[in-house]
């Protein structure tokens, strides 16, 4: 929750995101500590610098010349193929959109969205300056732009292109505005897209700026009187002050109504109570200068809309240009606002992030904007910094203004830390924002349990350097593992090449992230043309008591189903199912994250399994309903988290669940059916089951009157049936040949010539029941190909797919065949993705993945954390994950990664 919350303010929004390249500083972090330890970001260059910029040497010689600028790294990187861009199209592209792009998508990751996944629509309200690249780069190529065409580099460079390029690339549907209000366009920004929220125009909104030059490093000439400073330093309000100093910057905020952002558990920097914006009119000395009468007008309007009293504003970020005329206006304009309701003195710093890197332009506004959601957030005001002593046209003391010079803990006697921003501009568009810091952020008590934490990138070697840059925030950052893995899931885009980490806490995360390989650590390349899942439901033979206890526990969907199956099986016939399955309850716990388990590969090399002793959960006619129980809510729950089937398989009774998953039985009618056919079952006599493995050709030899070929399961591995006497006999056989074989876990002769007798019974039940349209195609174990529509609805069909032999192996060359890849085992036990791998080690398909849902009784991990491991598995060779089925209502915060 978030801590007094309980009344929220419906003309509030909330700051859920930003980001930022400043002068010497590459995102937000590296801004605030710039910010508070008083750092000047401005670049001076040597003579020969300049030149080397473009300036010819007689210029650069000039002493009026003065070699400085706010200079922003790395303004010519631009990371062209992750937007899609051509090298050639990145070349036409005005750096200003090329760095606002980048700048734009770090603050939706920073606000933990994932662009595609937005609940309503997002808007863009960006401003830039005018593109000198255009200007200095393109204009004079006359034969490139007679190649490319006078469109295409207006398209690249035209200021009204920059949030349509950011809502096209990030798929943002809100409105997608131009703002041009020169120095104050992106503080206007932020005003338009606070007021787009509230007018619901949009339910979010990305504000900001950029201003980059084509050359930063060529100085420029100071002029007596005129704006620029005489030394390359900004002395905001400093008796010393001359005039301010141009620089190169990009920043963009995510805003939201703060009514949804506390119900969708942003996180909240900083809450804007109002904004406000308005121009000087004719009423001032010239077109350019700034005008008291505007700039107060819009502070006043701004105090008034947040319904404040101005006493409680304890911080100003001024637009401070340190210029003869503007800033001596600013504190008339700032006085004239706050006396009009109080006249307490020096009760609220000013400052203005202008004496740390210079006048930004279009940019500027959001720099005064971030750095003041900074400072609420850190409980700080940073210094102005070269300031010593005030101006004294300013007459400062007698206001309730002074200069904060140093860095200073925010105190303000219990009450909210509140502060306003100013941005004005030549030709007189004033813009004022009221800030408020954000509510303590109280996290509820989660459960102790797994989480997948997945990263992506679009190569390997950033996935490589993601996982670094993750590792260290992690160290850094005191964040709780389920915001992490919440964060991750649902606000970054899913690219091509993965890695999942599954983890039970945050130091186990950190251990992780550290290691090269490790049993929780899973990676894929994700294939997007091929997401097509087989879902396999298994047979009789790898039931055990308590099997899926864990999952019963933990996963909701799973206990729901479980219940609602056992309902049915008491309906007919008055025991409770869950009891037989769960003899002792469901108390198990779940357990941390381990590396206990066998591997499903040892059913592969054939491997002596161990038989558990016989329990009530063996007869036929709990045994049935109970695997067909597991496995229809394994797959309820399988597709709450978005993995549904393009295709189902089952073995034996397992095509009963692959049946009422298609929907062509309803569930009450397949437990009846299946229930009333394990009655018929306990007729037979009692016979056994033997897996032996060696080929359907080789098995012919083994067969006569009392032995039947049950199943075909792989293409070295079939099940012989028949009574036990027979069976000893076989075995003994085998044994003399060396031949494999091991028990199938049942008390009659499925499949086999023994079922005979019960031919007509069988077909009765199967006369009774409803059948529906399949809406997932399914494979048939009896001819090892597709079910069709009038084979499902027979009942001789089913009457023969009781007693005649499993052709699962037929099946799956079928869907080797048709190009599926994808298998995922459904069910207590691994033994049909052992026959998959097995057979696909002959099948001369190029590649395939075979998972399994639950694990077999012979595994130590608990249920809940393999089924995890195995959504894992599926997230990173690009299957689509439901991450929020991971949470139900228990959804934690949105945190900053």
């Amino acid at each position: 929750m978030n801590k007094n919350y309980d009344e929220i303010n419906p003309n509030a929004v909330a700051v859920i995101g930003m980001a930022c390249r400043f002068p010497g500083a590459k995102n937000i972090n590296e801004f605030w500590h710039n910010l508070k330890n008083g750092v000047e970001s401005i670049s001076f260059f040597s003579e020969d610098e300049v030149v080397s910029g473009g300036v010819d040497i007689e210029t650069a010689k000039d002493i009026s010349l003065i070699k400085a600028f706010g200079l922003l790294e790395d303004a010519d990187k631009f990371d062209a193929e992750f937007f899609g861009f051509s090298p050639r199209e990145a070349e036409l592209l005005d750096p200003q959109i090329r760095m606002f792009l980048e700048c734009a998508w770090e603050a939706m990751e920073n606000a933990a969205y994932d662009t595609d996944r937005i609940d309503g629509r997002a808007g863009v309200y960006a401003s830039s300056s005018l593109s000198t690249y255009l200007i200095k780069n393109l204009l004079s190529n006359k034969e490139l732009l007679r190649s490319v065409g006078g469109i295409t580099a207006q398209l690249g460079n035209d200021k009204d292109h920059i949030p349509t390029r950011v809502s096209y690339a990030m798929n943002l549907k809100g409105p997608s505005i131009a703002i041009g209000t020169a120095c104050s366009s992106s503080l206007v920004a932020v005003h338009l897209a606070c007021q787009g929220l509230l007018d619901y125009h949009c339910d979010m909104a990305l504000a900001g700026g950029v201003t980059i030059h084509a050359n930063q490093v060529e100085g420029y000439f100071y002029n007596e009187g005129g704006i620029a400073s005489p030394d390359g330093h900004c002395r905001t309000f400093d008796s010393k002050s001359g005039g301010t100093i141009s620089g190169c910057g990009v920043g963009s905020v995510v805003l939201k109504r703060l009514e949804d952002a506390v119900r969708d558990k942003d996180n909240i920097y900083a809450v804007v109570l109002s904004s406000a914006a308005n121009n000087d009119g004719s009423v001032k000395v010239s077109y350019t200068a700034p005008g008291i009468g505007g700039q107060s007008e819009v502070i006043a309007e701004a105090h008034n809309l947040a319904e404040v009293n101005p006493e409680t504003i304890t911080y100003v970020e001024a637009h401070g240009t340190a210029t003869k005329l503007g800033d001596p206006i600013e504190i008339a304009a700032l006085k004239k606002a706050f006396n009009s309701v109080t006249d307490k003195k020096s009760f609220c710093a000013i400052g203005s992030v202008k004496s740390n890197f210079g006048h930004l332009d279009s940019a500027a506004g959001i720099a005064g904007f971030i750095k003041t959601v900074l400072s609420l957030k850190n409980k700080q005001i940073p210094p102005s910094i070269h300031f010593e002593d005030p101006n004294s046209v300013l007459n400062i003391y007698n206001s309730p203004f002074y200069v904060n010079n140093k860095l200073t803990d925010w105190i303000t006697g219990g009450l909210p830390r509140r502060a306003g921003v100013s941005s004005f501009a030549m030709g007189g568009t004033n813009a004022h924002v009221i800030l408020q810091e954000a509510e303590e952020y109280i996290p509820a008590e989660l459960e102790n349990k797994i989480y997948i934490v997945p990263i992506s990138a679009k190569s390997e070697t950033a996935l490589i350097k993601y996982s670094k840059n993750l590792l260290n925030e992690i160290k850094d950052n005191d964040y709780r593992l389920s915001e992490i893995a919440y964060s991750l899931q649902m606000g970054r885009k899913p690219f091509k090449y993965r890695k999942a980490v599954v983890a039970n806490d945050t130091s186990v995360l950190l251990k992780e992230l550290s290691l090269a390989k490790s049993k929780n650590t899973f990676s894929g390349i994700a294939d997007s043309s091929n997401t097509d899942v087989v879902f396999m439901f298994s047979g009789l033979g790898s039931h055990y008591e308590n099997m899926g206890l864990n999952l019963f526990n933990n996963e909701k969907v799973f206990r729901d189903n479980m219940i609602r199956c056992s309902e049915i099986f008491k309906s007919i016939t008055g025991e409770d199912l869950l009891n037989i399955i769960y003899p002792h309850g469901a108390e198990e716990k779940n357990n941390p994250t381990g590396n206990g388990g066998i591997d499903f590969l040892k059913m592969v090399r054939g491997e002596e399994m161990k038989v558990e002793s016989e329990t009530k959960l063996d007869k036929t006619i709990y045994a049935h309903p109970a695997i067909f129980s597991i496995e229809y809510s394994l797959a309820q729950t399988c597709i709450d988290y978005g993995i549904k089937p393009s295709a189902l398989i089952g073995h034996s009774i397992g095509e009963y669940t692959a049946l009422c998953i298609s929907e062509a039985l309803s569930l009450e009618d397949s437990l009846k059916l299946i229930i009333e056919r394990a009655r018929v079952l306990e007729t037979v006599l009692e016979g056994e089951m033997l897996t032996v493995d060696t080929t359907e050709d080789n098995i012919e030899k083994y067969l006569n009157e009392s032995l039947s070929k049950a199943a075909v399961n792989d293409s070295s591995s079939c099940v012989i049936a028949g009574l036990k006497k027979d069976i000893d006999l076989l075995k003994n056989k085998l044994d003399a040949e060396n031949i494999v074989h091991r028990p199938v876990k049942s008390q009659r002769a499925f499949h086999s010539h023994l079922l005979e007798s019960i031919k007509h019974d069988l077909k009765k039940i199967f006369e009774g029941i409803h059948f529906n349209k399949s809406k997932f195609p399914v494979i048939s174990n009896l001819t090892g190909d597709w079910l069709a529509e009038e084979e499902i609805t027979n009942p001789d069909y089913w009457v023969s797919h009781t007693t005649k032999t499993v052709r699962f192996y037929d099946g799956v060359q079928k869907l080797f065949d048709e190009d599926y890849t994808h298998f995922l085992e459904i069910g207590p036990g691994q033994n049909l993705a052992a026959f998959v791998l097995k057979s696909f080690s002959k099948s001369g398909v190029r590649k395939i993945n075979v998972n399994t849902t639950m694990k077999n009784i012979y595994d130590s991990l608990p249920d809940y954390d393999y089924f995890v491991k195995t959504i894992a598995k599926l997230w990173t060779i690009g299957i689509d994950i439901r991450w929020e089925s991971f949470y139900k209502e228990n959804i934690p915060r949105r945190i900053p990664l």
